[in-house]
């Protein structure tokens, strides 16, 4: 009886230590099934907070907002993979410091100054209601495709619509996400169609796929500066404390800083520290892309832009560029920018990630 009750007992210890073992087994599965929302990109839609969050590798990386109140969608934060925010906070979540000019320049968007002679790229809340008339919008449509994986891809439409909601263009964008452990990569593919009338895009030097960044990320400046859009709307930038401002410009003509602004490259990299850690982004040009290679509009002050519409508003030399889209007719854009941090990005490895993109799409 004894020897009974010793195997009885040590059969349910087995039979325990075997159930333990598949609940571990069936933990770990579950572990690991759940583990791709840690890995790759994961995109979020919040439709009732009108955005998606795009995260890479668990991290938020940056959100598509399209808010009712906006002239346009944006992203909005961006960050580097350190953690470091590289978009300027205002108008939307003001920062002690940092400069509240061009209310229009929120986070990371495409735009254009001149569209059937409306000016969609200054248009704001600041922009009183008498003067909407000369101003468009890019009013956000819908989300055509959501998806996750290694990589993560955003399919939008937009309209771009005139002050009185008479849609001239219509836009289709595919935003394509990536990254790893040091870097993060948008590639932005845009297409612009004429819809109910032939519409011109005007050769202007407002455009075309621009970010506005932290003070971190500007170049130190002792000036104050006056610009002034096509319209003649002056706007201020005052000299403030140069504590803590570390940008600098580098071009693939191998210019720096201020020299960049005004000049065709297939890149642009800005480059500084936050956080204790050299922050490097760039926005790379296609080759493909009509108006290559695009014209920097990079300033000191933190607008960095590049634009593949205007060339005479650059170079006086240049003719007046002007694209004209009969109904139906369509213009494709394409950009990459790029962001990682602890480290610079060489020319070498800008020429890489260049070459990489111009073979694509």
């Amino acid at each position: 009886m004894k020897i009974t009750n010793r195997f009885f007992k040590n059969h349910k210890w087995l039979s325990f230590l075997a159930a333990l073992k598949v609940i571990i087994l069936a933990t770990g599965l579950a572990i690991n099934a759940q583990s791709p929302k840690s890995k790759g990109v994961r995109l979020e839609r919040l439709d009732e907070q009108f955005k998606v969050n795009v995260f890479v590798n668990g991290k938020l990386f940056t959100s598509y907002r399209y808010p009712l109140n906006s002239e346009k969608p944006f992203l909005y934060p961006v960050y580097a993979p350190n953690g470091s925010v590289i978009t300027r906070g205002f108008p939307l979540e003001p920062r002690k410091g940092e400069r509240v000019d061009h209310p229009h320049q929120v986070g990371l968007w495409f735009n254009h100054g001149n569209i059937n002679g409306l000016d969609f790229w200054n248009n704001s809340s600041a922009i009183p209601p008498e003067k909407k008339g000369g101003y468009g919008q890019i009013v956000h449509q819908k989300i055509l495709k959501a998806e996750s994986g290694k990589k993560g891809v955003l399919v939008v439409t937009m309209n771009w619509n005139d002050s009185k909601g008479n849609t001239l263009l219509v836009e289709n964008t595919r935003l394509v996400f990536s990254g790893d452990k040091d870097s993060r990569t948008v590639d932005h593919i845009t297409t612009l169609t004429a819809f109910n009338e032939t519409v011109t895009i005007t050769d202007n030097k407002e455009g075309l796929f621009a970010i506005r960044v932290d003070r971190a990320f500007e170049m130190p400046s002792n000036e104050s500066l006056i610009f002034t859009d096509e319209k003649g709307n002056p706007t201020t930038v005052k000299a403030t404390d140069n504590t803590g401002v570390t940008g600098m410009y580098s071009s693939s003509q191998g210019l720096k800083g201020n020299e960049v602004w005004g000049t065709r490259n297939d890149w642009v990299i800005l480059t500084g520290t936050k956080d204790n850690t050299t922050v490097a982004f760039g926005i790379f040009d296609n080759p493909k892309n009509p108006g290559y290679p695009a014209y920097a509009h990079a300033r000191g002050y933190g607008l960095f832009s590049v634009n593949n519409l205007g060339e005479n508003a650059y170079d006086p030399k240049q003719e007046k560029v002007v694209y004209t889209l009969r109904k139906g007719e369509s213009i494709t854009l394409m950009h990459r920018f790029y962001v990682q941090s602890g480290s610079e990005v060489t020319p070498e490895k800008a020429n890489k990630i260049f070459k990489e993109f111009s073979k694509m799409y």
